[in-house]
């Protein structure tokens, strides 16, 4: 098993957190994992992307030109990564800002609501760990103990009381993400 992966959006999204919560939860179930950000300068607003690959066996490069799978958050990630999913891979989105959604016939494509979701809720710091929901919901790569020790792990310990509204998060985004036909 070999899972290459970019999660890309715009920065204050949670995209990096996202990817080392995926990291952690693949060091967890002992698989080999390489996890290398890509951001601007600014703190939030610009541009940020993260990709991480998790294998069962050694990974000989961090660096891809094609993915597995692509979790998208804003417009201009899609513009840049659409076409670099491979064939018969996977593409999600959240539907909050993507004015032209996948055109794509050759991958899977699944849209999650979450931030109109969290909004709802009024959990705005869950985006990131709904989207993951989602995501594991689709490619259930790591297992869910995993995840929320890669959680616990990449949490600073002030936060690990939110630890239960992440985990609802996640089980929720399973729920809300749907395949796009």
């Amino acid at each position: 098993m070999k899972e290459r992966i970019i999660i890309a959006g715009f920065g204050g999204q949670g995209v990096l957190s996202m990817g080392k919560i995926l990291a952690y939860s693949g060091v967890m179930q002992d698989f080999e994992v390489t996890w290398m950000p890509s951001y601007g300068p600014e703190m939030r607003g610009g541009t940020a992307n993260v990709t991480v690959i998790i294998s069962d066996k050694r990974i000989s490069s961090p660096i891809s030109d094609e993915y597995d799978s692509a979790i998208i958050l804003n417009q201009q990630s899609m513009d840049k990564f659409e076409s670099k999913v491979k064939a018969g891979g996977v593409l999600i989105y959240d539907t909050n800002g993507i004015v032209a959604p996948p055109t794509r016939t050759d991958i899977e494509v699944y849209a999650i609501d979450a931030a109109a979701e969290c909004a709802r809720l009024g959990q705005a710091k869950m985006f990131n760990t709904m989207i993951l929901g989602g995501y594991l919901k689709v490619k259930p790569i790591v297992l869910l103990e995993n995840v929320m020790a890669g959680l616990k792990k990449s949490l600073p310990e002030r936060a690990w009381a939110l630890l239960p509204q992440n985990e609802q998060a996640i089980l929720h985004g399973a729920e809300i993400i749907r395949k796009v036909e």
